[in-house]
């Protein structure tokens, strides 16, 4: 608005009073400040956009996260979550921080607007409804650009997903020595390209679409200004406007305008982000943020699951199919079986981390819910994760109700066989584990897997789960640990799952699953006796370990 009146009385100055030109100095410097001050908003607004942008980004991603984190562990299993979870974390996330920036442009072009309105109306009132006016195509071009824009998020982001994993592949540490090895770089650089020139044929076709609706709200706002610069023609003809009063308007006019189409092009970037700010809430509202901690119970007779059945988000063959097992207070009971009977989900179960379709499982007699089972138990993973921290840290990780106890890190890292190795590291127990995050360190696949097996050992809790505790460890590693593995243990129960017999046969009870059930239990020595499944698969691997004097297909190629 001061634009305006400091261009009307320049004008009116040269043009009416027709005074010298030293009589310019106060218009010219009122025109000059209002000029900078129009320019300096700009820039100081932008660079508080950044900081809001920043603050409400740290604030959706919390609250995305804290919605993943309560998410149960078979909702991960389910690849419509997983796919929605992409769509919302590729572009609802990104969304905010522009509405932010809408907002606050909005707010700014709406002052304007009011203000350079005003002057425009005690100048020529009549340009005022034909700018605005101009608005509406604007409007209904923004709507339908937003549900556009939405559809074409949907509609690609399965191929996102996929051309983000194959960069990561491409581009990962952990996968470089493979891909090397098998010279797949190629195929999965040819396979990344395809994707690539699909996805970019997808976007041009869209972007063909939005440079059609771009154009016509392009001729709306010159049509719009046209009309209204029109109405100053007519005005000044008719002699209802003086020249100053002409220029004045035509400048208010200029200005009005693109204060206008700034507020319609805020409008816009709202209503485009509205679809994806409604996916974003759906997703918090069908997976509410925060998660019950449960509440720990030390076991005090057994652990029974009794009857469970459970079946894995579309499939419909049942993972589990009516299995009961127990595991006595204080014993080491064995799951046993070939790949796919069921052992690792009958695991989960018991660990609380999947609940069962059928059945119950029993601690201590009751019922306990999933969380509180959770509490209870720890839990070593066959794919356990290596975490980008210290030593300390990647053990600690896994009891963090209470403060970190570096005693007891210390006292169980020697307990399972790996103090020496860590001390060797540069920084002891405080050396960061891998190069990625900081130049750190690293261990061998089996002094890692029993770091892991520290991490769920230091979870101080009465029963404890190891899936393969021994699959990266060498002869003599393993023989060591499962020598003296009662003593690891420290009394605990423990749900010991293997492929490797020789490691079972100290268990209390094994436990033979087969295609989701359990087909036989008993010790060792009378599964053997039985000479049923466990009989079988414990010969086979016994065989691999014959003399070569008394293996028969030896015998034979000597013969």
């Amino acid at each position: 608005m001061g634009l305006v009146l400091a261009s009307h009385l320049a004008l009116t100055t040269v043009l009416v009073e027709r005074a010298p030109v030293t009589a310019l100095g106060v218009p010219l410097a009122l025109l000059a400040l209002t000029t900078a001050v129009s320019a300096a908003v700009p820039v100081l607004l932008s660079l508080q956009q950044r900081v809001l942008g920043e603050r409400v980004t740290q604030t959706i991603w919390r609250r995305l996260l804290d919605s993943c984190a309560s998410a149960d562990l078979v909702t991960y299993e389910s690849h419509a979550f997983l796919n929605r979870l992409e769509r919302v974390r590729a572009n609802a996330v990104g969304r905010p921080p522009t509405v932010v920036s809408g907002l606050l442009a909005l707010g700014g072009s709406g002052i304007g607007v009011v203000a350079m309105g005003g002057a425009l109306v005690a100048i020529a009132p009549l340009m005022l409804p034909v700018l605005l006016l101009g608005g509406i195509p604007t409007i209904v071009v923004a709507r339908r650009t937003s549900v556009l824009e939405f559809a074409f998020a949907r509609r690609v982001t399965l191929l996102g997903q996929r051309r983000g994993y194959l960069k990561l592949l491409l581009s990962y540490r952990f996968t470089a020595a493979e891909l090397r090895a098998f010279d797949a770089t190629t195929e999965l650089l040819r396979r990344h390209a395809e994707d690539d020139a699909q996805y970019l044929s997808l976007l041009e076709e869209h972007v063909r679409k939005r440079r059609r609706y771009a154009f016509a709200g392009l001729v709306a706002s010159a049509l719009t200004l046209g009309g209204a610069l029109a109405v100053v023609v007519w005005l000044t003809a008719a002699g209802r406007l003086s020249l100053p009063d002409a220029g004045a308007a035509a400048i208010a006019a200029r200005i009005l305008g693109g204060q206008l189409s700034q507020v319609f092009r805020s409008f816009g970037s709202l209503m485009e982000a509205s679809p994806f700010l409604l996916d974003l809430a759906k997703f918090h509202e069908d997976y509410p943020p925060g998660r019950s901690a449960g509440t720990r119970h030390d076991l005090s007779t057994s652990l029974v699951v009794e009857e469970a059945s459970f079946t894995y988000p579309g499939q419909e063959r049942p993972a589990l199919d009516g299995v009961t097992v127990v595991v006595p207070r204080g014993q080491v009971v064995a799951l046993v079986g070939e790949n796919g009977s069921g052992k690792t989900t009958l695991a989960k179960i018991m660990a609380g981390l999947y609940a069962p379709e059928a059945g119950r499982v029993l601690w201590d007699g009751s019922e306990l819910d999933g969380d509180d089972r959770r509490a209870s138990c720890s839990i070593l993973f066959q794919d356990f994760l290596k975490y980008q921290m210290s030593v300390a840290d990647n053990v600690a990780i896994s009891d963090t109700t209470v403060p970190i106890d570096r005693g007891r890190i210390e006292s169980t890292v020697e307990r399972v066989g790996i103090a020496d190795a860590v001390n060797r590291l540069p920084h002891g127990f405080d050396t960061v584990m891998g190069i990625e995050l900081e130049e750190g360190a690293d261990l061998s696949g089996g002094q890692w897997q029993r770091l892991a097996l520290a991490r769920a050992l230091y979870r101080d809790r009465s029963l404890v789960i190891l899936d393969e505790p021994s699959a990266a460890l060498d002869p003599r590693a393993e023989h060591e640990l499962f020598a003296d593995v009662r003593g690891v243990l420290g009394g605990r129960a423990a749900v010991l799952i293997s492929h490797r017999y020789s490691s079972v046969q100290l268990a209390d009870v094994i436990y033979v699953m087969e295609g989701g059930r359990v087909v036989e239990g008993g010790t060792h020595e009378e599964l053997v006796a039985l000479g049923g499944r466990y009989a079988e698969l414990y010969a086979l691997q016994a065989q691999a370990y014959l003399a070569p004097s008394s293996s028969p297909q030896r015998s034979e190629r000597n013969a």
